[in-house]
């Protein structure tokens, strides 16, 4: 099989020529375009979120060899999470490349997140698949890269640490309000506000309401020096 002009650049932003193609185009073919003769990347990413968990679970212990597995966990949970692999995913402009159906090119699927996500999971998989373990481990470490060195800071989640933070002073737990919504429907921005009953406020956006709390909740961990 011969790949496109497209993909075959893509190889070379991953850093991985296939012996199969035929794995990179099942890596990139969303549901949306999928047909009896023409699979599509669902079963690749099952595996391929494997394949990562291993690797950095393997990883996290190595690096710190006196952590717990209350330590670990939390740092893990942020390196193989769907928005991390989202945004190794727009790193290597994998969006780009994605077969899609015309609803989800129309609805903006290339800039999804859980599509992007999936999709970089997928990738991982059809590694593996053409090359070994090996070659996916050392895929996943450079792709990865200082994330994995900087984890222990970004695993902490804001929202559950704020809220410790609040029962910790006798407050109830923090309030999330809406206050506004931006962009087209296929791509839209929430602004979130974080307000505690003594009065602290802070405020975010974010293409997710998920995310969108999550940053405002750090921006006002920021503020309260938590």
């Amino acid at each position: 099989m011969k790949l496109s002009a497209e993909l075959q650049d893509f190889q070379q932003r991953i850093g991985h020529v296939f012996a199969r193609p035929e794995l990179l185009v099942r890596a990139v073919t969303h549901s949306s375009v999928s047909s009896p003769t023409r699979g599509d990347n669902q079963r690749l990413e099952f595996l391929g979120d494997r394949v990562l968990g291993l690797v950095m679970a393997e990883a996290l212990f190595a690096k710190d060899r006196d952590a717990s597995e209350g330590q670990l966990a939390p740092r893990f949970n942020a390196l193989v999470r769907k928005e991390t692999c989202a945004d190794v995913a727009r790193q290597v402009e994998l969006g780009a490349v994605l077969k899609l159906g015309r609803s989800e090119q129309l609805s903006g699927g290339r800039r999804k997140m859980a599509l992007l996500g999936d999709a970089m999971e997928a990738v991982i998989a059809a590694v593996y698949r053409d090359a070994g373990f090996d070659a996916a481990k050392e895929l996943i470490l450079r792709l990865w890269g200082d994330r994995i060195d900087a984890v222990e800071e970004d695993a902490r989640d804001a929202k559950t640490a704020l809220q410790e933070w609040a029962q910790a002073r006798g407050f109830p737990p923090p309030a999330y309000t809406e206050l506004g919504r931006e962009g087209p429907d296929h791509a839209p921005e929430f602004r979130i506000e974080a307000r505690l009953k003594s009065g602290e406020t802070a405020t975010a956006k974010a293409g997710s309401k998920r995310a969108a709390e999550q940053a405002a909740a750090q921006a006002l961990l920021r503020r309260l020096d938590a």
